[in-house]
């Protein structure tokens, strides 16, 4: 199998490996790779999943399912041989242990952290900045039957199983960091979130509130210009636009503000241009990037990792389409370490005991998945 990982020579040796091979690719990049795109900056938080910071690989086995066929690509096994193993495959249906999720930070913590924050926006050091929290727990789990509670409980367009050896990632994502077909490109970045009701009519209230939000559209107008900027750098001048601005999209869990930038790239761009100049996503830094991913290291007690990074592919022709790492459980089978990330934007008018109920929020789906029985 032919591998890509982080090496001293990042960008050129991408280039070169997404260039010279014409099948598909498929991987991830961990939210520290900003190291290797912004001098200066480091990752030192505890760090007790140890996922590898960039994966890419071509795989020996392609399935792909649209519109109600199923193709199989392989490059050295008989595809029928494949398909009739596929079809013999059962469904788990297991359910998992409960398992506790402890926070990493207590409440207070968090409160105060988000008025330190403040206090630098009010400074001028920054406009928005996303905070996280980790919640974790020392289990044994069996990753994919954990998967396949959590797509029943919160299925999302943009989700993933993924594992790279001992490291599993459960991921229910409902973001798009960017889609590359031929020379366009889109983000969509989501910023805005409110909460599911079902009760009918209290459910359209909660949509109708966040349309109409004027925190979450300042929000997510400060990241659309963010992203319209990160594009704007591989992109022909004057073709970045915005195509979709604070449209609410509704998932099981949540209703999400989302926007839709789009450009048109130069011409011989490469895909390490594309991730040079936009990661990490808008969405999971904040403006400006650089100065919030110093705040983020200071006042985040844990490392990141593939949360809020991206996982995904590059199909044979040159397109593209990763996902941001968000609603996703990180699993070290090694050290039986479970994790998950949740955060939320802070801003001047942020009240942290809100934010801290958002970030409960946003992790409700996949507490749900220990507690559903």
């Amino acid at each position: 199998m032919q591998k890509f990982e982080a090496l001293e020579n990042f960008f050129p040796s991408l280039s070169s490996f997404v260039e010279k091979n014409d099948d598909w690719i498929f991987g991830h990049f961990s939210y520290d790779l900003k190291n290797k795109i912004e001098t200066g900056l480091f990752s030192q938080n505890t760090d007790k999943v140890q996922f590898p910071e960039c994966v890419l690989f071509v795989p020996r086995i392609v399935l792909k399912l649209s519109s109600g066929s199923l193709s199989i690509g392989v490059i050295d096994d008989n595809a029928d041989e494949i398909f009739t193993q596929i079809t013999a495959e059962n469904s788990l249906h297991e359910l998992p242990s409960p398992v506790a999720m402890k926070p990493g930070i207590s409440k207070e913590a968090y409160v105060d952290a988000v008025r330190k924050l403040q206090h630098h926006i009010g400074q001028g050091d920054c406009y928005e900045i996303n905070f996280c929290q980790e919640l974790f727990a020392n289990a044994s789990i069996n990753p994919v039957a954990v998967y396949e509670q959590l797509n029943a409980v919160s299925p999302n367009p943009f989700s993933a199983f993924y594992k790279v050896e001992d490291h599993f990632l459960l991921c229910a994502s409902p973001e798009r960091y960017l889609k590359k077909e031929g020379q366009k490109i889109i983000s969509q970045p989501i910023k805005g979130t409110s909460a599911r009701d079902t009760n009918n009519e209290i459910d359209s209230q909660n949509r109708q509130q966040l349309l109409h939000s004027a925190k979450d559209r300042s929000e997510n107008v400060m990241i659309v210009d963010l992203v319209r900027n990160d594009l704007s750098k591989v992109c022909e001048e004057g073709s970045v636009g915005v195509d979709e601005l604070f449209s609410v999209y509704t998932f099981p869990s949540v209703h999400q503000m989302i926007s839709t930038v789009s450009g048109t790239l130069k011409a011989d761009t490469t895909f390490a241009d594309i991730l040079q100049a936009t990661f990490p996503m808008g969405s999971m830094t904040g403006a400006p990037k650089r100065k919030v991913m110093q705040l983020i290291e200071q006042y985040e007690s844990s490392k990141r990792g593939i949360y809020s990074g991206a996982v995904g592919y590059i199909s044979p022709e040159k397109d593209v389409d990763f996902n941001v790492v968000i609603r996703s459980l990180v699993y070290n089978n090694n050290a039986q370490y479970l994790s998950f990330h949740v955060g939320s934007a802070i801003t001047s008018y942020s009240d942290p005991e809100k934010e801290y109920e958002e970030c409960l929020l946003k992790g409700e789906a996949i507490m749900k998945v220990f507690s559903e029985k």
